[in-house]
């Protein structure tokens, strides 16, 4: 996986973390500089050596005083040891576990993977703290990415979001009422942004609307994404920026950790292939990374191009309207084009069997249907 030019490393829009490796790499020292406060907010923990490091990390920081908030969600970070942030708690810091499993509201998580400094430096992407994201995501680790950002006009709106939903943890406390809209709004951040905060649908997901909006005069479309189960409205806006002759490509996942979900995303190739799109799957390791380039336009953050991202799960995206930011990720993307293998349309129907087909129209229909059917029983329980 090639790195950005040294230019993007100092690129006063953002730095690019090209890799979980790189972006650990640049987040602990930067909690060991920390001096005044410390928001973290992930989805999956694991207590294996990576999330050892940035335990020890953020004890150190709390033990010289600096105010440490940790959030991380009930599910993914569900089988921490009990005790497992005693010593941090010790020393003052607090560790909250949002909407921790419970049969009226286990469905809809905490996705958002978040790391602010001093108010001052912001890490965002699709990386978990996890030895499994700890790679080039080539020879070792999963491939992911992500960006650093370090204006404050920036980093604000991603502290108030953290804020809120630190405040908020505990859905069953019938709050989601009370927090569904601040959570839900488009925040800008001059040139940043819009920093898109997305969670359980109220209105429509703000990263869903602003991409369908940017793919209506699209000419040239990457996307990169470790899971995908679209709405039919993005397949439609797709297939028509193919059709009127721009270019559309995705990279997905050739190795995955939820085969349902690969299932269900290869049963829908067929009519994007049809259109003209080209669709490549990534293939030295299990992809996880979440970036969509459209013209000048580069989204990254936490949500896949599925279902759950769109408005069911607690999202962020941010938005960035910048012509050579577009050009560092588009070389990204050709570097993972270079692990990939193309699906061509014929090889795609030749695998596609009776029994093949079966599995991908009920995996479709779990994700597309009986998902977003099951989550709105909950919300109306919570209300």
């Amino acid at each position: 996986m090639a790195a950005p030019s040294q230019s993007s490393q100092s690129s006063p829009i953002v730095r690019w973390l090209p890799t979980g490796a790189a972006a650990f790499e640049r987040m602990l020292p930067a909690i060991a500089a920390a001096r005044h406060s410390i928001r973290f907010e992930m989805y999956i923990f694991r207590a294996d050596e990576t999330g050892e490091s940035f335990r020890t990390a953020l004890t150190a920081a709390a033990a010289r005083k600096v105010k440490v908030h940790v959030l991380l969600d009930g599910l993914g970070s569900g089988q921490l040891p009990a005790g497992y942030w005693q010593e941090l708690r010790t020393h003052g810091g607090e560790v909250r576990v949002f909407n921790p499993l419970t049969v009226r509201g286990f469905l809809f998580r905490d996705h958002r993977k978040l790391l602010l400094i001093d108010d001052r430096v912001a890490f965002i992407g699709g990386f978990n703290v996890a030895d499994e994201y700890n790679g080039d995501g080539v020879r070792q680790g999963w491939r992911d990415l992500g960006w650093e950002l370090q204006d404050p006009a920036a980093v604000k709106p991603l502290a108030a979001a953290f804020d809120g939903m630190f405040r908020r943890f505990d859905v069953a406390h019938r709050v989601f009422q009370r927090i569904r809209l601040p959570l839900h709004r488009r925040v800008r951040v001059g040139a940043h942004g819009p920093v898109l905060l997305g969670g359980p649908r109220v209105l429509r997901d703000p990263f869903a609307a602003s991409l369908l909006k940017t793919l209506r005069r699209a000419r040239n479309v990457q996307l990169v994404s470790g899971y995908f189960v679209p709405n039919f409205r993005l397949r439609r806006a797709l297939r028509r920026v193919a059709r009127r002759g721009g270019t559309v490509e995705i990279v997905l996942a050739g190795q995955t950790d939820v085969p349902i979900a690969q299932t269900a995303a290869r049963t829908l190739y067929g009519s994007l292939l049809r259109a003209g799109i080209r669709i490549h799957e990534y293939q030295p390791q299990i992809l996880h990374a979440k970036m969509a380039i459209v013209d000048d336009v580069v989204y990254v953050g936490s949500a896949n191009l599925d279902i759950r991202s769109f408005g069911i799960n607690y999202e962020l995206m941010v938005r960035v309207d910048n012509p050579n930011v577009a050009a560092e990720a588009r070389a990204m993307f050709t570097a993972d084009l270079n692990h990939s293998v193309e699906i061509t349309r014929h090889a795609w129907r030749a695998g596609r069997s009776w029994l093949t087909r079966l599995r991908g129209h009920w995996a479709c229909f779990l994700f597309t249907k009986i998902d977003p059917w099951l989550v709105r029983r909950q919300l109306r329980a919570l209300s």
